[in-house]
Protein backbone atom coordinates (compact mmCIF):
# COMPACT_ATOMS: atom_id res chain seq x y z
CA UNK A 1 0.00 0.00 0.00
CA UNK A 2 2.83 2.40 0.84
CA UNK A 3 4.46 1.74 -2.55
CA UNK A 4 1.24 2.81 -4.26
CA UNK A 5 1.11 5.94 -2.11
CA UNK A 6 4.71 6.76 -2.99
CA UNK A 7 4.12 6.30 -6.73
CA UNK A 8 0.99 8.45 -6.78
CA UNK A 9 2.65 11.18 -4.69
CA UNK A 10 5.77 11.09 -6.88
CA UNK A 11 3.66 11.92 -9.94
CA UNK A 12 3.18 15.46 -8.58
CA UNK A 13 6.85 16.61 -8.54
CA UNK A 14 7.49 14.76 -11.79
CA UNK A 15 4.79 16.86 -13.46
CA UNK A 16 6.04 20.01 -11.71
CA UNK A 17 9.35 19.43 -13.49
CA UNK A 18 7.67 20.64 -16.68
CA UNK A 19 7.05 24.07 -15.09
CA UNK A 20 10.50 25.36 -16.14
CA UNK A 21 9.84 24.64 -19.83
CA UNK A 22 6.31 26.04 -19.66
CA UNK A 23 7.43 29.20 -17.83
CA UNK A 24 10.32 29.98 -20.18
CA UNK A 25 8.53 29.11 -23.43
CA UNK A 26 4.90 30.10 -22.84
CA UNK A 27 5.12 32.65 -20.00
CA UNK A 28 8.32 34.67 -20.52
CA UNK A 29 8.52 38.10 -18.88
CA UNK A 30 5.27 37.82 -16.89
CA UNK A 31 4.83 39.08 -13.34
CA UNK A 32 5.61 36.29 -10.83
CA UNK A 33 2.65 37.39 -8.70
CA UNK A 34 0.30 37.35 -11.70
CA UNK A 35 1.43 33.87 -12.74
CA UNK A 36 1.02 32.58 -9.18
CA UNK A 37 -2.46 34.14 -8.94
CA UNK A 38 -3.66 32.78 -12.27
CA UNK A 39 -2.26 29.38 -11.40
CA UNK A 40 -3.94 29.11 -7.99
CA UNK A 41 -7.31 30.86 -8.14
CA UNK A 42 -8.85 29.29 -11.29
CA UNK A 43 -7.82 25.82 -10.08
CA UNK A 44 -9.25 26.48 -6.63
CA UNK A 45 -12.55 27.84 -7.94
CA UNK A 46 -12.93 24.92 -10.35
CA UNK A 47 -12.43 22.44 -7.52
CA UNK A 48 -14.83 24.43 -5.32
CA UNK A 49 -17.50 24.07 -8.01
CA UNK A 50 -16.85 20.33 -8.02
CA UNK A 51 -16.98 19.77 -4.25
CA UNK A 52 -19.63 22.44 -3.49
CA UNK A 53 -18.57 22.69 0.15
CA UNK A 54 -17.48 25.83 1.98
CA UNK A 55 -15.08 25.55 4.92
CA UNK A 56 -16.44 26.07 8.46
CA UNK A 57 -15.52 29.43 9.96
CA UNK A 58 -13.24 27.91 12.59
CA UNK A 59 -11.08 26.47 9.77
CA UNK A 60 -10.69 29.72 7.84
CA UNK A 61 -7.59 30.99 9.76
CA UNK A 62 -5.78 27.68 9.25
CA UNK A 63 -6.70 27.59 5.56
CA UNK A 64 -5.37 31.11 5.09
CA UNK A 65 -2.07 30.05 6.65
CA UNK A 66 -1.89 26.89 4.52
CA UNK A 67 -2.96 28.72 1.37
CA UNK A 68 -0.29 31.35 1.97
CA UNK A 69 2.53 28.87 2.65
CA UNK A 70 1.71 26.29 -0.02
CA UNK A 71 0.61 28.65 -2.77
CA UNK A 72 0.67 32.44 -2.28
CA UNK A 73 4.14 32.74 -0.79
CA UNK A 74 5.72 29.61 -2.26
CA UNK A 75 4.57 30.10 -5.86
CA UNK A 76 5.31 33.83 -5.86
CA UNK A 77 8.85 33.27 -4.57
CA UNK A 78 9.28 30.29 -6.88
CA UNK A 79 8.59 32.43 -9.95
CA UNK A 80 10.77 35.28 -8.63
CA UNK A 81 13.64 32.80 -8.32
CA UNK A 82 12.87 31.26 -11.72
CA UNK A 83 12.93 34.65 -13.47
CA UNK A 84 16.01 36.02 -11.64
CA UNK A 85 18.22 32.91 -11.40
CA UNK A 86 19.42 30.21 -13.77
CA UNK A 87 17.23 27.13 -13.41
CA UNK A 88 20.05 25.18 -11.79
CA UNK A 89 20.58 27.69 -8.99
CA UNK A 90 16.84 27.95 -8.29
CA UNK A 91 16.46 24.16 -8.20
CA UNK A 92 19.45 23.73 -5.88
CA UNK A 93 18.07 26.28 -3.43
CA UNK A 94 14.69 24.54 -3.52
CA UNK A 95 16.39 21.25 -2.69
CA UNK A 96 17.00 22.39 0.89
CA UNK A 97 13.29 21.83 1.56
CA UNK A 98 13.60 18.18 2.73
CA UNK A 99 16.21 19.18 5.32
CA UNK A 100 13.95 21.95 6.64
CA UNK A 101 11.02 19.52 6.79
CA UNK A 102 13.00 17.07 8.96
CA UNK A 103 13.57 19.68 11.68
CA UNK A 104 10.16 21.36 11.38
CA UNK A 105 8.54 17.93 11.76
CA UNK A 106 10.53 17.36 14.93
CA UNK A 107 9.42 20.75 16.26
CA UNK A 108 5.73 20.68 15.25
CA UNK A 109 4.88 16.97 14.98
CA UNK A 110 7.32 15.60 17.59
CA UNK A 111 8.75 13.31 14.90
CA UNK A 112 12.20 11.97 15.84
CA UNK A 113 15.10 13.30 13.77
CA UNK A 114 16.39 10.20 12.01
CA UNK A 115 19.99 10.05 10.83
CA UNK A 116 18.90 8.44 7.57
CA UNK A 117 16.44 11.29 6.91
CA UNK A 118 19.09 13.99 7.50
CA UNK A 119 21.64 12.13 5.37
CA UNK A 120 19.10 11.57 2.60
CA UNK A 121 18.15 15.26 2.63
CA UNK A 122 21.81 16.27 2.41
CA UNK A 123 22.46 13.87 -0.46
CA UNK A 124 19.41 15.17 -2.29
CA UNK A 125 20.86 18.71 -2.19
CA UNK A 126 24.19 17.45 -3.54
CA UNK A 127 22.48 15.37 -6.19
CA UNK A 128 20.34 18.26 -7.43
CA UNK A 129 23.38 20.57 -7.45
CA UNK A 130 25.34 18.13 -9.64
CA UNK A 131 22.30 17.57 -11.81
CA UNK A 132 21.43 21.17 -12.66
CA UNK A 133 24.12 23.59 -11.41
CA UNK A 134 26.73 24.90 -13.85
CA UNK A 135 30.04 26.70 -13.08
CA UNK A 136 28.88 29.76 -15.06
CA UNK A 137 25.68 30.21 -13.05
CA UNK A 138 25.26 33.81 -11.92
CA UNK A 139 23.88 34.59 -8.46
CA UNK A 140 21.32 37.30 -7.82
CA UNK A 141 20.74 38.36 -4.20
CA UNK A 142 16.98 38.76 -4.50
CA UNK A 143 16.69 35.51 -6.44
CA UNK A 144 18.73 33.58 -3.86
CA UNK A 145 16.61 34.96 -1.01
CA UNK A 146 13.43 34.09 -2.90
CA UNK A 147 14.62 30.55 -3.58
CA UNK A 148 15.53 29.87 0.05
CA UNK A 149 12.44 31.58 1.48
CA UNK A 150 10.22 29.67 -0.95
CA UNK A 151 11.75 26.35 0.11
CA UNK A 152 11.15 27.20 3.79
CA UNK A 153 7.56 28.27 3.07
CA UNK A 154 6.78 25.03 1.27
CA UNK A 155 8.46 22.99 4.01
CA UNK A 156 6.26 24.66 6.62
CA UNK A 157 3.24 24.07 4.40
CA UNK A 158 4.03 20.37 4.12
CA UNK A 159 4.37 19.94 7.88
CA UNK A 160 1.27 21.98 8.76
CA UNK A 161 -0.78 20.20 6.08
CA UNK A 162 0.02 17.00 7.94
CA UNK A 163 -0.67 18.55 11.35
CA UNK A 164 -3.99 20.12 10.31
CA UNK A 165 -6.21 17.52 8.66
CA UNK A 166 -9.88 18.57 8.38
CA UNK A 167 -12.55 15.82 8.29
CA UNK A 168 -13.23 16.29 4.56
CA UNK A 169 -12.10 14.70 1.31
CA UNK A 170 -8.68 15.45 -0.17
CA UNK A 171 -10.36 17.14 -3.13
CA UNK A 172 -12.19 19.50 -0.78
CA UNK A 173 -9.06 20.20 1.28
CA UNK A 174 -7.12 21.00 -1.90
CA UNK A 175 -9.93 23.23 -3.18
CA UNK A 176 -9.98 25.23 0.06
CA UNK A 177 -6.22 25.74 0.10
CA UNK A 178 -5.91 26.70 -3.58
CA UNK A 179 -8.79 29.16 -3.30
CA UNK A 180 -7.39 30.69 -0.12
CA UNK A 181 -3.97 31.05 -1.71
CA UNK A 182 -5.45 32.66 -4.82
CA UNK A 183 -7.61 35.10 -2.88
CA UNK A 184 -4.64 36.23 -0.80
CA UNK A 185 -2.74 37.03 -3.99
CA UNK A 186 -5.41 39.30 -5.50
CA UNK A 187 -4.70 42.55 -3.57
CA UNK A 188 -0.92 42.13 -3.72
CA UNK A 189 -0.98 41.42 -7.46
CA UNK A 190 -3.29 44.34 -8.27
CA UNK A 191 -1.09 46.67 -6.23
CA UNK A 192 2.11 45.51 -7.91
CA UNK A 193 0.95 45.59 -11.55
CA UNK A 194 1.49 48.95 -13.31
CA UNK A 195 -1.17 48.16 -15.93
CA UNK A 196 -3.60 45.47 -17.00
CA UNK A 197 -1.46 42.71 -18.56
CA UNK A 198 -2.00 41.63 -22.15
CA UNK A 199 -2.00 37.84 -22.36
CA UNK A 200 -1.43 36.04 -25.64
CA UNK A 201 -2.88 32.69 -26.66
CA UNK A 202 0.41 31.02 -25.70
CA UNK A 203 0.29 32.72 -22.26
CA UNK A 204 -3.25 31.44 -21.68
CA UNK A 205 -2.27 27.94 -22.78
CA UNK A 206 0.66 27.95 -20.35
CA UNK A 207 -1.49 29.25 -17.51
CA UNK A 208 -4.19 26.64 -18.19
CA UNK A 209 -1.60 23.87 -17.99
CA UNK A 210 0.02 25.28 -14.84
CA UNK A 211 -3.36 25.75 -13.14
CA UNK A 212 -5.27 22.60 -14.08
CA UNK A 213 -2.50 20.02 -14.44
CA UNK A 214 0.36 21.56 -12.45
CA UNK A 215 -2.02 22.90 -9.80
CA UNK A 216 -5.37 21.20 -9.19
CA UNK A 217 -4.55 17.66 -10.31
CA UNK A 218 -1.06 17.37 -8.85
CA UNK A 219 -1.84 18.95 -5.50
CA UNK A 220 -4.65 16.47 -4.86
CA UNK A 221 -1.99 13.75 -5.19
CA UNK A 222 0.51 15.77 -3.12
CA UNK A 223 -1.84 16.35 -0.17
CA UNK A 224 -2.93 12.71 -0.38
CA UNK A 225 0.70 11.73 0.11
CA UNK A 226 1.15 14.15 3.00
CA UNK A 227 -1.85 12.60 4.76
CA UNK A 228 -0.52 9.05 4.35
CA UNK A 229 3.29 9.34 4.49
CA UNK A 230 5.82 10.98 6.77
CA UNK A 231 6.45 14.62 5.77
CA UNK A 232 10.20 13.95 5.42
CA UNK A 233 9.46 11.13 2.97
CA UNK A 234 7.08 13.28 0.92
CA UNK A 235 9.48 16.23 0.76
CA UNK A 236 12.31 14.02 -0.54
CA UNK A 237 10.16 13.22 -3.56
CA UNK A 238 10.69 16.85 -4.57
CA UNK A 239 14.07 15.87 -6.08
CA UNK A 240 12.08 14.26 -8.89
CA UNK A 241 11.08 17.74 -10.09
CA UNK A 242 14.55 18.92 -11.27
CA UNK A 243 15.27 15.38 -12.47
CA UNK A 244 12.11 15.49 -14.57
CA UNK A 245 13.02 18.98 -15.83
CA UNK A 246 16.45 17.75 -17.03
CA UNK A 247 14.94 14.73 -18.79
CA UNK A 248 12.28 16.90 -20.47
CA UNK A 249 14.94 19.39 -21.57
CA UNK A 250 16.92 16.51 -23.07
CA UNK A 251 13.87 15.09 -24.88
CA UNK A 252 12.16 18.27 -26.10
CA UNK A 253 14.86 20.96 -26.18
CA UNK A 254 17.79 18.84 -27.34
CA UNK A 255 19.87 19.56 -24.23
CA UNK A 256 22.94 17.40 -23.65
CA UNK A 257 23.25 15.19 -20.56
CA UNK A 258 26.73 15.08 -19.03
CA UNK A 259 28.46 12.54 -16.81
CA UNK A 260 28.20 14.98 -13.89
CA UNK A 261 24.43 15.17 -14.38
CA UNK A 262 24.21 11.39 -14.48
CA UNK A 263 26.04 11.21 -11.12
CA UNK A 264 23.71 13.86 -9.72
CA UNK A 265 20.65 11.94 -10.90
CA UNK A 266 22.03 8.79 -9.27
CA UNK A 267 22.61 10.58 -5.96
CA UNK A 268 19.12 12.10 -6.07
CA UNK A 269 17.55 8.69 -6.62
CA UNK A 270 19.77 7.14 -3.94
CA UNK A 271 18.58 9.81 -1.47
CA UNK A 272 14.99 8.68 -2.14
CA UNK A 273 15.93 5.06 -1.50
CA UNK A 274 17.83 5.99 1.67
CA UNK A 275 14.89 7.98 3.01
CA UNK A 276 12.55 5.03 2.46
CA UNK A 277 15.01 2.53 3.90
CA UNK A 278 15.47 4.66 7.01
CA UNK A 279 11.72 4.64 7.53
CA UNK A 280 11.60 0.84 7.30
CA UNK A 281 14.59 0.42 9.61
CA UNK A 282 12.97 2.29 12.45
CA UNK A 283 9.67 0.39 12.42
CA UNK A 284 9.30 -1.81 15.52
CA UNK A 285 9.20 -5.52 15.01
CA UNK A 286 6.01 -7.38 15.67
CA UNK A 287 6.18 -9.51 18.81
CA UNK A 288 7.04 -13.07 18.02
CA UNK A 289 8.24 -12.28 14.50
Amino acid sequence: MQSRDLILTALAPMIWGSSYIVTTTLLPGQSPLLVALLRALPAGLLLMLMVRQLPPLNWVPRLLVLGALNFSIFWSLLFVAAYRLPGGVAATLGAVQPLVVVFLSALMLKTPVRTAAVLAAGLSILGVALLVLTPSAQLDGIGVFAGLAGAIAMAAGVVLSRKWQPPVSLLTFTAWQLTAGGLLLIPVTLWSLPAVPQLSGENLLGLAYMSLIGGAATYVLWFRGIARLEPSVVSLLGVLSPLSAVVLGWVFLGEVLTAKQAIGAGLALFSLWLGQSGLRWRRPRVAGA
